[in-house]
């Protein structure tokens, strides 16, 4: 029977340095200093309209890699509960070759620049960028990452990997789930670039949500065959979750390290 393992769901992690989300000051002061920001330091310029009144995702994957339908408009869905873009959302579509088997953070990030069409953050549009390479990452339990403050990869072969048995949850309901979760990191979830009044951070995996109905959950796993089979994955912001980030888009809560501030 093949099951969606605690380490193969472990990989919703934000990996930027192999750990579950936390960045020592030398990582973040080294992606600063390149203009890159650590994952969350563009929080307040996807929140707020005064500078970036629109948000572009740059969608770049190989061929036969290109996200699923509904990752997409659920993604939009999320970001339009919570970011003020009266311009609106769009997507930019762009297929490429990476030709890199084994992925690490610095390949993603790397690529990443590489492939941009755009400075995240120097106009009135707001860049974000998700990869959608051929591939594992260098852990291949490891589904989705986010390195910076504006780029994400998604590793969809691993995704295949994961889809449970009898197809519940299905791979695609598993990349929903990794695409939000992994979005809702260069949101700065959980405690990324702040810290909450509300006790939701995992203590024993920082920078994940304690609550297994969140999207930010530390890991999406079935107690028993007939949860599992019903394949229902969080794929959703709760409460607590989108508190924070009202306080952080309200000045309530100060986010650090942000390379646009109002």
């Amino acid at each position: 029977m093949k099951r969606l393992s605690t380490a193969v769901l472990m990989s919703l992690f934000i990996v930027s340095m192999n750990t579950s989300g936390c960045l020592s000051d030398s990582i973040k002061e080294v992606l600063n200093i390149e203009n890159h920001g650590v994952p969350g330091s563009l929080t307040m310029a996807c929140l707020r309209a005064d500078q970036h009144k629109s948000l572009e995702f740059e969608i770049v994957f190989e061929s036969g890699y290109r996200p699923e339908t509904s990752s997409i408009t659920m993604l939009e869905d999320r970001i339009m509960e919570v970011c003020d873009k009266p311009s609106g959302i769009t997507f930019n579509y762009i297929e490429s070759t990476f030709s890199i088997d084994s992925w690490s953070a610095d390949d993603v990030r790397e690529q990443g620049w590489k492939f941009k069409e755009e400075h995240p953050h120097s106009t009135s549009t707001l860049y974000w960028q998700l990869i959608f390479p051929s591939g594992t990452y260098v852990d291949d339990s490891v589904l989705g990452v986010a390195v910076d403050g504006s780029t994400i990869a998604i590793f969809k072969d691993s995704i295949e990997e994961a889809e449970g048995f009898f197809g519940r949850p299905s791979a695609e309901d598993v990349e929903n789930s990794v695409v939000v979760h992994e979005v809702g990191h260069l949101l700065g979830l959980v405690n990324l670039v702040y810290q909450s009044p509300r006790p939701h951070e995992d203590s024993s995996h920082p920078g994940h949500s304690n609550n297994e109905d969140s999207v930010m959950y530390w890991a999406i796993e079935s107690t028993s065959l007939m949860n599992f089979i019903t394949g229902d994955l969080p794929n959703e912001f709760d409460s607590d979750d989108l508190a924070d980030l009202s306080d952080m888009k309200n000045e309530k809560i100060k986010p650090t390290d942000q390379l646009w501030q109002p």
